[in-house]
């Protein structure tokens, strides 16, 4: 599920504090050899971003999904919910709630994110890891929406913050693959958000939100964490854990469909 995108002006933060962006519209191959001094300046070696940005070209299915995805939430709660948590995710959840129940009390006790509320997001964002997680080169989607103009800064951000995820050592870029807005792994993270909020909670020296279970639920948690969530404490519309998960989403029917699947995983 695609997030509402951080301001562009703290994703370009991640990249380093670029002054100037690079100039969008015009021709692709020109853009995108601006957008690899941009990263060697924001300190991505020179052969990450000639091998993640070679031969990269527009791809149009991206802008056409881009122009139509913001009538996502237009259904009302009731008709939103019907067909994302039914008995069959539901009972999915609970078998998994025990299966990492050691896990996910660790990560109650660092982050203070009740279990329920990570699982519902994560079988809503990729049914726990067995749904489609994006089957598209991070690199070449960003890429193109950074070129697109509509919203050149913020994507520009994102591409910088891929290509540091790929400088770090947590995926290799064969393995930086995404959805329809460069969304990476089983909770969906935009790659500005990998880098703020990407935990390595198994400890292999790597965040890696595509395979790591640990990584994937610590890493939610620490960005709901770092927002505001607090234990124990209601999350129904109207409260200060509502408001918090909107920097998950912004979606007032999908933080409501997280609420009520949290509850429906806790028997209530």
């Amino acid at each position: 599920m695609l997030r509402l995108l951080l301001a562009a002006a703290s994703v370009l933060c991640l990249a380093g504090g670029s002054a100037q962006a690079a100039r969008c519209g015009g021709d692709f191959n020109a853009f995108v050899a601006s957008m690899a001094q941009e990263a060697q300046a924001a300190g991505v070696s020179a052969s990450v971003t000639n091998t993640a940005l070679s031969g990269v070209t527009p791809d149009a299915a991206v802008l056409a999904f881009d122009r139509r995805q913001r009538h996502t939430f237009n259904k009302s709660f009731e008709q939103y919910v019907s067909t994302r948590v039914g008995p069959g995710r539901i009972n999915g959840g609970r078998a998994l709630l025990q299966r990492h129940a050691a896990l996910l009390s660790r990560i109650e006790q660092q982050y203070g994110v009740p279990r329920y509320i990570l699982v519902a997001i994560w079988g809503l964002e990729s049914d726990f890891g067995k749904g489609d997680i994006g089957k598209m080169p991070v690199v070449r989607t960003l890429a193109t929406l950074a070129h697109d103009c509509r919203r050149t800064d913020l994507f520009q951000g994102e591409l910088l913050a891929a290509l540091k995820i790929v400088q770090r050592g947590d995926l290799p870029l064969r393995d930086l693959i995404g959805a329809f807005a460069g969304e990476i792994g089983q909770t969906q993270f935009l790659p500005s958000s990998y880098i703020k909020y990407g935990v390595d909670f198994d400890g292999d020296g790597h965040v890696d939100l595509r395979h790591s279970v640990p990584d994937v639920l610590a890493s939610t948690a620490n960005l709901l964490h770092t927002s505001g969530f607090k234990m124990g404490q209601p999350y129904g519309e109207g409260t200060a854990n509502f408001e918090a998960m909107r920097e998950w989403n912004r979606a007032v029917v999908y933080r409501k469909t997280i609420g009520y699947f949290a509850d429906r995983l806790a028997g209530q």
